[in-house]
């Protein structure tokens, strides 16, 4: 009779799928954001979410799965800057005292490379920063996924049983509706709560005679959220700032806190915490 001979791959995978646990157990609530098309302005709502999170002294962390088109790190100030580990694992980035962050771009030592993985090297990869990294104890983790309902959000559904819900962010164009409706279908068939449906880039206050201006209609998002019976969390409207701070790398909210894209985004967050079990 042959004796079992230990795996060593089996063993390592195992013990990362013990890491996952025990992480994701320090997690209190984890929340995915996601849209079914690229250009609807996802990650900037993701940034803005978490950094509002923050700001009422919750512990945040944010993990950007764009494994091919991570925009986190230059949104937050940190591209460029190499990822850091110990003993324990990786330590995440520190955006401010509440908030931190991971992103493939801090991985990837050429920006200008193009990743070519498979879908089970990309599983891989959000299973090692959902694992190896030292998110520690937060309060909420936000998960920004890349356009689609591809192997990326997939795999945070499979990897996170208590996923707390995908917050689906859209645009105030009709043609919102077909794009809500393959998320919100994507995240039925997994059984994932659906926590609601954000409109961006909804319209633009002139400012000149402070007019507001439906530059890509108006409506689509909450349209979407009624025939799909689900809560619409709020309209975030256009504004010139949020181009800049993106790119320069600091947060809106926390540079314009009085702006009504903040109030937005600060009313769109009390609607999410009401639903937090």
């Amino acid at each position: 009779m042959v004796e079992n001979i230990d795996n060593p791959q089996k063993k390592e995978k195992d013990n990362l799928d013990k890491k996952v646990k025990q992480n994701m157990f320090k997690i209190k609530h984890k929340i995915l954001v996601l849209s079914n098309k690229g250009g609807v302005g996802k990650s900037a709502v993701a940034i803005n979410l978490a950094c509002a999170l923050s700001g009422k002294t919750f512990k945040v962390g944010i993990l950007d799965v764009d494994l091919h088109g991570p925009s986190v790190a230059k949104m937050l100030g940190f591209e460029g800057k190499r990822l850091q580990g110990n003993s324990e694992g990786i330590i995440p980035m520190s955006v401010s005292s509440n908030l931190v962050a991971i992103s493939m771009a801090s991985l990837i030592e050429n920006s200008d490379s193009p990743l070519i993985w498979r879908g089970p090297l990309k599983a891989i990869a959000i299973k090692q920063f959902l694992g190896e990294v030292e998110w520690g104890n937060l309060d909420y983790l936000i998960v920004d996924s890349p356009p689609g309902t591809g192997d990326e959000p997939l795999s945070i559904c499979q990897l996170i049983p208590e996923l707390e819900g995908g917050v689906i962010v859209t645009t105030p164009q009709e043609v919102a509706l077909l794009d809500s409706r393959k998320c919100v279908n994507f995240l039925r068939k997994l059984k994932i709560p659906i926590l609601g449906i954000i409109e961006n880039m909804s319209g633009l206050k002139c400012p000149y005679c402070g007019k507001n201006i439906d530059l890509f209609k108006s409506g689509g998002g909450e349209k979407a959220a009624k025939e799909f019976n689900l809560p619409f969390l709020g309209k975030i409207p256009i504004d010139i700032n949020m181009v800049n701070s993106t790119d320069e790398g600091k947060p809106y909210i926390f540079q314009y806190k009085d702006s009504e894209t903040t109030q937005a985004f600060n009313q769109i967050v009390e609607l999410i915490l009401a639903q937090m079990k």
